[in-house]
């Protein structure tokens, strides 16, 4: 399943926004939107999906921490819906507790100044989100056993 992905960090004002390489195996923090409204947001995430030929995305799943869906992922299941609906897109989810609390601290432990953090953090937790679920997704390949070849 090699090709890019781009992975969202959905929260009420921000977009954080990641890209996969080519081989769909290493994510870099790309940019922070500033949401508008469902219909701007979506043709925008379209737009980064055809500037970097693809049409997956993983969208950031915020539940909360017994696991169990809240206002903040019903929201984000609800935009990801108009992803796929009317943009046509292939929308995966990956549970993103504490993505932010990562973020943070590697931000805190590159000495990025306070004030400053609020830049990066959004775009480096969605590179946490899509570094989590490509991982996930090596590990279901490594748990096909049909898949492999044996001697």
């Amino acid at each position: 399943m090699a090709g890019r992905v781009i992975a969202l960090d959905v929260g009420d004002v921000r977009i954080g926004v990641a890209v996969s390489d080519p081989t769909g195996a290493i994510a870099q923090p790309l940019e922070v939107y500033r949401r508008v409204g469902y219909g701007p947001d979506s043709r925008y995430v379209k737009a980064l999906c055809d500037r970097y030929e693809t049409n997956r995305v993983v969208l950031g799943l915020p539940l909360n921490m017994d696991g169990t869906l809240g206002a903040q992922a019903q929201k984000a299941q609800d935009f990801g819906r108009v992803l796929q609906e009317k943009m046509g897109l292939n929308v995966s989810y990956q549970d993103e507790r504490m993505t932010t609390v990562t973020a943070e601290q590697v931000l805190i432990g590159g000495n990025v100044r306070r004030e400053d953090r609020r830049l990066y953090v959004d775009k480096l937790a969605a590179a946490v989100i899509l570094e989590q679920w490509l991982a996930s997704q090596s590990r279901q390949k490594e748990d096909e056993p049909w898949k492999k070849t044996t001697i």
